[in-house]
């Protein structure tokens, strides 16, 4: 189960009062570019994993 909506109004009224209203969008965008940013990355790192040729183990070998 995720948060209720009383939880989710209460963290955005403690970050008005911390971060003030000015400063929001801009907090907001950098942790959509971050979150954005970390996705490409983990998805470039599981292309690299699936092109990567299977190496045979010593008991194919064998």
């Amino acid at each position: 189960m995720g948060p209720g909506i009383g939880s989710i109004i209460l963290i955005v009224i403690i970050a008005l009062l911390v971060f003030g209203p000015k400063k929001l969008p801009q907090l907001g965008r950098a942790a959509g570019d971050t979150l954005k940013e970390f996705k490409n990355a983990t998805k470039g790192l599981a292309d690299e994993e699936e092109d990567k040729p299977k190496t045979e183990s010593k008991d194919q070998i064998k």
